[in-house]
């Protein structure tokens, strides 16, 4: 319980954090720390966590990025809860490589750590494409860039983490792996 506590907290801090980290040059990648928080939630504890989990940080995503509607029937651009539905399916999507994670196996976690990360500011992008009027898809090198730079600094960032927040369960005492039986032989 004190480990998922952290992590909530470690979310959280991890939101705040990236917005005080510049874009990477030249074309504005940007180092999103929440969503690599999230995706080692969803590996280190079952099903129900990750959800719960995945409520929280879509949550404090959506409540820094979304803007309220006016009084005068404004249309808002994105919609409270819309990421909390996207990282429930992403999260419950690592939690399904769980026990590659719990066999040591961590490399394939840190490729779709990267790749999910990209999902995220892709399914961003088109839901502000098609909020806006006139929709026009716009697919430059600048929007490539910020979609799938933000991945690959996820997918560079993701084993430092992962080693960091298992040395941190460690210290409080949440066995991520199963301690293995010792077998006595005949």
């Amino acid at each position: 319980m004190r480990f998922f506590l952290l992590l909530l907290t470690l979310m959280f801090a991890g939101l705040v954090g990236q917005s005080f980290i510049a874009p990477i040059p030249p074309y504005g990648a940007r180092v999103l720390l929440l969503p690599i928080i999230l995706f080692y939630g969803s590996l280190a504890f079952p099903l129900p966590g990750t959800l719960i989990l995945a409520l929280c940080g879509g949550l404090m995503w959506d409540a820094l990025h979304v803007q309220i509607a006016l009084a005068d029937g404004e249309n808002t651009e994105m919609v409270l809860g819309w990421s909390v539905v996207l990282y429930g399916v992403l999260a419950a999507l690592m939690n399904g490589f769980r026990p590659l994670f719990l066999r040591g196996r961590w490399e394939i976690h840190c490729g779709l750590c990267g790749l999910f990360t990209s999902l995220i500011v892709f399914s961003e992008y088109l839901v502000l494409t098609f909020r806006r009027e006139p929709v026009v898809f716009l697919f430059n090198r600048e929007i490539w860039w910020r979609i799938g730079g933000a991945g690959l600094i996820a997918t560079l960032l993701s084993p430092l983490l992962f080693l960091a927040l298992n040395y941190l369960a460690d210290l409080l005492g949440h066995h991520i792996r199963p301690r293995r039986e010792t077998w006595s032989h005949r």
